[in-house]
Order: C-alpha cells, then sequence, then structure tokens
C-alpha cells in the first residue's frame, strides 16, 4: 500500500503488560486520589478500550482506598472519575 506523501503514518500502540497494568493501577491511583480531593473529578484521556478498563481499574482502587463509591464515566475519548452518590 502507497502511502500518502505528507501525512506521517498512524502510531501502533502495543498493548500493555500484565505488570504495566498493575503499576499503572498503582501509579495513578494516588493522583487520582489527589484531584478528587482537590477539585472532585479527574478526567483524562482514555481513547482505547484498554484505556478505559485502566482508568476503571483506578477508579475502583481510589474508591476503596478512600472507601467513598467512585464512579467513572466513558465516551469513547474521555474518562472522567468521580465521587458517587452516598447513601
Amino acid at each position: 500500500m502507497a502511502q500518502s506523501f505528507g501525512v506521517p503514518p498512524a502510531p501502533r500502540r502495543t498493548p500493555l503488560s500484565a505488570e504495566e497494568k498493575i503499576r499503572g493501577v498503582a501509579n495513578f491511583a494516588p493522583l487520582v486520589i489527589e484531584q478528587l480531593v482537590t477539585t472532585g473529578r479527574f478526567r483524562v484521556t482514555a481513547d482505547t478500550p484498554e484505556m478505559v478498563e485502566l482508568f476503571q481499574n483506578v477508579a475502583r482502587r481510589v474508591g476503596d482506598t478512600l472507601q467513598r463509591p467512585v464512579v467513572s464515566y466513558a465516551n469513547g475519548r474521555d474518562i472522567v472519575i468521580t465521587f458517587g452518590p452516598t447513601g
């Protein structure tokens, strides 16, 4: 297949390994906790199913750590993590 001049090829994403997923959750959780406590929400680009899954796992970890309901909303481009309803 010929490539158009002036158009860079689309980057190929390498799937995260199991270890990278575990480290990602562990490393992102404190950042998300800080943002939730400070501003009430955390938003990040999550444009692949793999990244949505990663940040949903982060949201679960944050909820467990804070012992509060935490929800995540993904729209195919971004994911928002925020506090869920109580009671």
